[in-house]
C-alpha cells in the first residue's frame, strides 16, 4: 500500500509540474466560413512550417493547442480552394481567436473533393511496416488489420490482449505466462499460433501482460511473413506488430485514472515536451501502474510500465530516435487445466460438462512469480535525396522471471480405482517454476529505401540486412503431482497448495529426479539475413510486388548452467520468396489482389536414415478484394487463402529396432475466408465488423491424427463487431456510446484416436461502453461480458475467462 501511495503521489506531483509548464503556451482557435456565410467544414488550418495544425469541424471551428509564444503565419487550405494566410503574434498564456472567410460559396465547397480527413477514425489507410516502406492498403497485396488508438480509447482498453478482440480471425488461446523468453499471450491466426513479438517492425518481446499505454496502433499482419520479418518472430499465421507513440513538436499529454471490478486500479500518463531551446529534441514519456485481481481466489497481476522516447532532428537530412519499454511486476498464473489421460475416461467431452468450480483457482496463498522485460531501441534515418534514404535500427530485449507456474490436470476416477465407471471428480495440482530465468535478444537491421523509374515504370525498393541474436539462460523445475483435490473446491485440503507447502515439498524431494524434474533451456543462436523487395507500378492501376530473403541460421547448441559442453549445434540456409499483384478496378477505391507468401522454421535432428532435417516450409496462395470507397468512409477486405505446410517431422514406425525413429514428410493444409469492414456511414457513427472461417487438417501424419483438424488451431468460425456513435453537435456534443462483441464456434482442443475429442463450447461475449469526450477531459465507463457468460479458451487446455466486469476512467488532457 505504501508503494501505491508513493506512486500516486509521484504522478500527482508530475501532473502539477506538467500543468505549470503548459501555462507557457497558448491556444489558437477560430472559425472558417464560406463567402455566403456558411460554416466551412474539413478545412486544414496550420502554422506554416511548424507542423502544428487542425481540421475544421462541421461548424467550421478549429483549435490548435500548445502553441509557443512567437510570430507565425496561419494558413487555411483545402483541395480545390484558394489558400488564405494571416500573420499572428502569440503571447504565452494568452489565447488567440482568428477567423477566416474563404472565397468559395457553400455550394462550391460541396462540389470539390475536400472530405479527405479521417472521419473513419477506426480505419488506417497505410502502414510503414507491413512492407517495410510507406504503402497504402490498396497498393499492398498482403492482408492486415490495424487497430487504431481511437478504437482503444473508445473501448476503454488498457492492453494488447484486450485490443485484439477487434482483429478479424484472431483468437486468444492462452494468457501470457510472464516467463522469461516467452512472447506474451498466445493467439491463433489462420490455424497457427501467433504472439506479439514485434514493435515498430523489430524484435520487442513483452513477456507479461502487454500494456497499451504507449501504443499508437496494433497491426495484425496475416499469413506466412518470413520474407521480410524472418521466422523467429513470426508464424505461418502471421505476426502482431505494436506501433508506438512518437514524440511530436510541442508540449502536452494526458493523465488517466481507472478503477473497476476485481480491484482494478490503474494510473497512466502521456507527457510530450521539448528538451532543447532550438526545438530539435523532443521527448515523450508514457507510464502506467496497473493492478487487477480476479473473480477467482488468489489470482492477481501488479505491474509497472515505463516507455520513454526521444527524437532528435539534426537537420533536414538526418534524425535520430531512441525508445525504451520497461515492464516489471508480480503475478499469479490464471488456471490452466490440462489432460494427460484419454478424455474418453472422463465421462464427458465438453468444458461446460466438466463440473469444475468456475470461481476457484485451486491455488493457495503466495503462489506468485516476479517478471521483468526491458526493451531498448534506436533508429537513425538519413535522407540522401528525395528518392533514396537509409534507416538503421537497433533493438535489445531482456526478459526475466522467477517463481511459480501452477497448473492443473483432470484426473479420471479410473486412475484412482480401476473398476470405477467413467468420470472425473479430482484435479491433480502441479507446478512448473522458473529459477531466475533470463533471455536476451538483439537485432540490428539496415534498410535502404528508394524510388526510381525504369522508363515509365515506377519502382519502390527496399534493400535490407538483418542480424538477430538470441541468448537463453533459463531453468524450469517442476513436479507433476503435488496432491489431488476435489474439482468442486470443497475438499478440506483445498488451501494446502500454497507457497510454504510447495517450497517444503521441493526441498524434501530436491534430490529425487523422479519427483522434481529440471529443464535447462540454455542456447545461443545467430541469424544473418539479407532481403530485397520491389513494388512495381506497371501501370497507374496495375502493381506487382516481388521479394526474396536469404536466411542463415546458426545455432551454437545447448548447455546447462554448470557450463557443460554444448550439444546439438547446427546450421541451415533458407531462401524465402514473396510475390503479389494488385489491380485497382477503381483508382484508390477498389482493388483486386493476389499473393504468394512463404514462411519457414529451422528444424534440428536426423531422420530414420540418419539424414539431417531441412527447414520446414509453409506456402500461402491468397486472393481477394480490398475497398476504400466514399472518401474512405467504407474500407475493408474479403479474401480466400490456402496455406500448405510441408516437411513436418513425425514419428516413423517402419523401423522396429528404433521406436523413436522420425521422418520428415508430414503436411498441414489450412484454408479459409476472412472478411472485414471498417465503416463510417454517417458522421459520428463508426463500425468494425469481421468474420473468419478456417478449415485445416493434417496429411501424411501419424495414424493417431491423420486427416484431423489440428487441436492447436482455435475455433473454425469466429466473428467480431463493434458499433460506436459520438454526438458531434448540440448540447450533448462529445457524448458517445458503443457496443459489440465476439463469437467463436466449438473448438476441439483434444482431437486424436488415442486421446479422443474434447471441446470448448461456442461462446458469444458482449461488451459496451459510454463516454464523454471534451477537449480538456474524457470520462468513460465500460462493461465487458455484460451477460456474465461462462466460457473457456485454450491451447490444448481449458482456461476459464473473466466474468462480467465494470470499469470507469477519467482522463485530464493538457
Amino acid at each position: 500500500m505504501h508503494k501505491i501511495r508513493l506512486l500516486i503521489l509521484t504522478f500527482f506531483l508530475t501532473s502539477i509540474n506538467i500543468i505549470a509548464l503548459a501555462q507557457q503556451f497558448a491556444t489558437v482557435k477560430g472559425t472558417i466560413t464560406t463567402s455566403d456565410g456558411k460554416p466551412a467544414a474539413y478545412i486544414s488550418v496550420g502554422l506554416k512550417g511548424k507542423g502544428q495544425g487542425s481540421i475544421t469541424d462541421e461548424r467550421g471551428f478549429f483549435e490548435i493547442q500548445k502553441v509557443k509564444a512567437g510570430t507565425y503565419s496561419l494558413r487555411a487550405s483545402g483541395v480545390g480552394i484558394q489558400s488564405s494566410e494571416k500573420n499572428i503574434i502569440v503571447l504565452a498564456g494568452q489565447n488567440q481567436i482568428i477567423d477566416f472567410v474563404i472565397s468559395q460559396s457553400s455550394n462550391q465547397l460541396n462540389e470539390v473533393n475536400i472530405n479527405k480527413v479521417r472521419v473513419n477514425k477506426y480505419a488506417t489507410k497505410k502502414s510503414d511496416y507491413v512492407s517495410k516502406m510507406p504503402l497504402t492498403n490498396l497498393e499492398n497485396p498482403q492482408v492486415y488489420t490495424t487497430i487504431s488508438k481511437e478504437t482503444i480509447a473508445d473501448q476503454l482498453i488498457f492492453s494488447v490482449d484486450d485490443a485484439t478482440r477487434n482483429a478479424t480471425g484472431l483468437q486468444k488461446m492462452w494468457e501470457s505466462t510472464s516467463r522469461g523468453g516467452d512472447g506474451g499471450a498466445y493467439y491463433a491466426s489462420r490455424g497457427f499460433i501467433v504472439q506479439a513479438k514485434l514493435r515498430n517492425g523489430l524484435a520487442g518481446n513483452v513477456t507479461s501482460r502487454n500494456d497499451a499505454a504507449n501504443l499508437e496502433s496494433i497491426e495484425i499482419i496475416k499469413g506466412p511473413s518470413a520474407t521480410l520479418f524472418g521466422s523467429t518472430l513470426t508464424s505461418y499465421g502471421g505476426l502482431i506488430n505494436r506501433v508506438t507513440k512518437k514524440p511530436f513538436e510541442g508540449i502536452g499529454g494526458e493523465i488517466t485514472y481507472a478503477a473497476g471490478s476485481n480491484d482494478l486500479n490503474r494510473v497512466s500518463t502521456d507527457f510530450n515536451f521539448p528538451v532543447d531551446k532550438n526545438n530539435k529534441i523532443y521527448a515523450r514519456l508514457n507510464t502506467s501502474y496497473n493492478y487487477k485481481g480476479s473473480f477467482q481466489d488468489n489470482v492477481f497481476d501488479r505491474g509497472l510500465f515505463l516507455a520513454p522516447s526521444l527524437s532528435y532532428k539534426v537537420n533536414d537530412k538526418l534524425d535520430f530516435s531512441f525508445d525504451a519499454e520497461i515492464a516489471s511486476g508480480t503475478n499469479t498464473l490464471k488456471p490452466f487445466v490440462f489432460f494427460y489421460f484419454p478424455v474418453a475416461q472422463l465421462g464427458f467431452d465438453r468444458a461446460d460438462q466438466a463440473g469444475i468450480d468456475y470461481n476457484k483457482s485451486f491455488i493457495g496463498t503466495g503462489m506468485k512469480q516476479k517478471y521483468q522485460s526491458t526493451n531498448f531501441f534506436a533508429q537513425a534515418n538519413y535522407k540522401f535525396n528525395d528518392n533514396w534514404s537509409s534507416h538503421t535500427n537497433f533493438s535489445s530485449n531482456y526478459s526475466f522471471s522467477n517463481g511459480r507456474g501452477s497448473y492443473l490436470f483432470l484426473v479420471p476416477n479410473s486412475y484412482l480405482n480401476p473398476s470405477a465407471a467413467p468420470g472425473a471428480d479430482y484435479l491433480s495440482r502441479a507446478d512448473q517454476s522458473t529459477d531466475n530465468s533470463k533471455n536476451y535478444t538483439y537485432e540490428v537491421q539496415q534498410n535502404f529505401n528508394g524510388n526510381f523509374n525504369i522508363g515509365s515504370i515506377k519502382n519502390r525498393l527496399v534493400l535490407g540486412l538483418d542480424y538477430l541474436r538470441q541468448n537463453s539462460d533459463q531453468l524450469f523445475y517442476s513436479i507433476n503431482t503435488f496432491d489431488l483435490t476435489n474439482k468442486n473446491g470443497t475438499d478440506p485440503n483445498y488451501n494446502n497448495f500454497n507457497e510454504s507447502n510447495l517450497a517444503a515439498f521441493y526441498t524434501a524431494n530436491a534430490n529425487d529426479p523422479n519427483v522434481v524434474f529440471k529443464y535447462p533451456v540454455n542456447y545461443i543462436s545467430n541469424t544473418y539475413s539479407a532481403y530485397a523487395s520491389d513494388v512495381i507500378n506497371l501501370t497507374d492501376k496495375f502493381i506487382a510486388l516481388a521479394a526474396i530473403r536469404v536466411d542463415r541460421f546458426d545455432n551454437k547448441g545447448n548447455s546447462d548452467r554448470a557450463g557443460s559442453t554444448r550439444t546439438g549445434a547446427y546450421k541451415q540456409t533458407v531462401f524465402s520468396p514473396k510475390f503479389g499483384l494488385v489491380y485497382q478496378i477503381v483508382k484508390d477505391q477498389v482493388s483486386l489482389f493476389a499473393n504468394y507468401q512463404n514462411g519457414f522454421n529451422n528444424i534440428n535432428g536426423i531422420d530414420y536414415r540418419g539424414e539431417s532435417f531441412k527447414p520446414e516450409q509453409a506456402n500461402q496462395i491468397e486472393g481477394g478484394v480490398k475497398l476504400s470507397a466514399f472518401n474512405d468512409r467504407l474500407t475493408g477486405s474479403v479474401s480466400y487463402y490456402d496455406i500448405k505446410v510441408k516437411d513436418i517431422v513425425r514419428g516413423y514406425n517402419g523401423d522396429p529396432l528404433n521406436p523413436n525413429a522420425q521422418i520428415q514428410d508430414g503436411n498441414k493444409i489450412s484454408k479459409g475466408i476472412e472478411a472485414e469492414i471498417v465503416a463510417n456511414p454517417i458522421n459520428g457513427l463508426n463500425i468494425i465488423a469481421g468474420f473468419a472461417y478456417n478449415d485445416n487438417h493434417l496429411e501424411n501424419a501419424s495414424a493417431d491424427v491423420e486427416g484431423r483438424r489440428d487441436a492447436y488451431s482455435a475455433a473454425p468460425y469466429s466473428a467480431n463487431l463493434w458499433i460506436s456513435y459520438k454526438f458531434l453537435n448540440g448540447s450533448i456534443k462529445g457524448f458517445g456510446l458503443g457496443a459489440g462483441g465476439n463469437y467463436a464456434s466449438d473448438n476441439m482442443i483434444v482431437n486424436s484416436v488415442s486421446q479422443g475429442i474434447f471441446t470448448l463450447p461456442a461462446y458469444k461475449v458482449y461488451n459496451a461502453s459510454v463516454f464523454y469526450d471534451h477537449q480538456r477531459f474524457r470520462i468513460g465507463v465500460k462493461a465487458d461480458n455484460f451477460t456474465n457468460q461462462k466460457y473457456w479458451t485454450g491451447y490444448s487446455t481449458m482456461n476459464p475467462q473473466d466474468l462480467r466486469t465494470f470499469t470507469g476512467s477519467f482522463t485530464y488532457k493538457f
